[in-house]
């Protein structure tokens, strides 16, 4: 097993629920998971991980547009997927890559999204995952109504949705999260907090020392976790997730985790923050947090690591093959795909763009 970490303290980190030391070392047994949860909560992280580090490459060979990677962040999204169950919604902010992932969304069509073409936007309904949001908090009073509607409908379906301690500080947070408190929505609520607002600590962004105790204002529990703990935020997901389809109504999460890397491959952190803060939450990694558990176990091996590895670099190979061969943009399709009826300025549009096509 990995030998325990030394590491400095973090204040962001108090009152946080972990399951697993930083070494991964066991400090909750009672909170473990089945042995084929705990292996599919790993495979999930590495391959996410895996997916991010090669995107970023690519994007840099102009295989992609603007990249928002999240390595050091994917058991925040990993946990709490694998904590849902069929049917479910997610709403994903757009560094929710792994939340995809997890919940069915196919590498081409999130490597299709990130070149901006629109059949990364249209996905399988059946999937019942919202695209990427890239305005901040849009998706709060979007979870609040899908919420409600499958209340209403006596399902037993929930909605969750990711945001950024920056997001929280937009009025559409508080809209959101308020309406689902009131109507007592089986809803979800995860708030990442990976300490940065792009360029923004969160100690700037907000006077608000625990975000979680917002809840109360709201009418629902406030939990805090520690979010590079994947078995920590499985636990907590699954908890809420009961609670709403008993009608006990949303839960609001704070994951403290931490943006190691750029907020965009189009971002220098380097200009607003010191490497030896993100030095420190390295050493929090959440992959080598649990597979150090497995490995003591004796659950994993390096022959396991290189077959997931060996097989997730395949499936990126063919995922790029069937993205590249995705058909052209046709520029009606920018505007399909947005309502259900379409809007009389969409029409208009709509013919405006078919007539310059036919002088072509």
């Amino acid at each position: 097993m990995t030998a325990a970490l030394t590491l400095p303290p973090d204040p962001r980190l108090e009152g946080t629920l972990s399951v697993l030391s930083p070494s991964g070392e066991l400090l909750r047994p009672d909170l473990v998971p089945s042995d084929e949860i705990l292996l599919k909560l790993y495979n999930g992280m590495r391959r996410a991980r895996v997916f991010d580090d090669r995107a970023m490459v690519l994007q840099r060979q102009g295989k992609l547009g603007v990249y928002p990677c999240f390595g050091g962040m994917e058991a925040t999204q990993v946990g709490a997927a694998l904590a849902l169950q069929d049917g479910d919604w997610v709403l994903p902010t757009y560094r929710g890559t792994a939340l995809a992932m997890m919940r069915g969304m196919t590498l081409a069509q999130i490597l299709l999204a990130w070149r901006g073409h629109p059949a990364g936007y249209q996905v399988d309904p059946k999937l019942h995952i919202l695209p990427f949001y890239i305005p901040i908090a849009n998706q709060i009073p979007h979870t609040a109504g899908i919420a409600l509607a499958e209340k209403r409908r006596g399902t037993g379906l929930l909605a969750m949705s990711f945001i950024g301690d920056g997001g929280t500080s937009e009025g559409d947070f508080h809209v959101g999260v308020n309406f689902a408190g009131a109507f007592c929505a089986p809803a979800i609520f995860v708030i990442e907090n990976n300490g940065w607002a792009i360029s923004t600590p969160t100690s700037v962004q907000t006077a608000a020392k625990n975000l979680a105790s917002r809840a109360e204002g709201y009418g629902m529990p406030g939990i805090r976790v520690d979010g590079n703990d994947v078995l920590a935020m499985y636990h907590v997901t699954r908890e809420a997730a009961e609670r709403a389809r008993r009608g006990e109504g949303p839960t609001l999460i704070e994951a403290i985790t931490y943006r190691i890397l750029p907020h965009t491959s189009s971002d220098d952190p380097k200009r607003y923050r010191q490497e030896t803060e993100a030095d420190a939450w390295r050493g929090r990694d959440p992959g080598m947090r649990l597979r150090a558990y497995l490995e003591s176990r004796g659950m994993w091996s390096e022959e396991q690591e290189q077959d997931v590895m060996k097989g997730m670099e395949a499936e990126i190979k063919a995922a790029m093959l069937e993205a590249d061969q995705a058909a052209p943009i046709e520029p009606e399709a920018l505007l399909e795909h947005i309502y259900a009826e379409p809007l009389a300025e969409m029409k208009d549009q709509l013919a405006e763009i078919r007539a310059l096509e036919a002088l072509k």
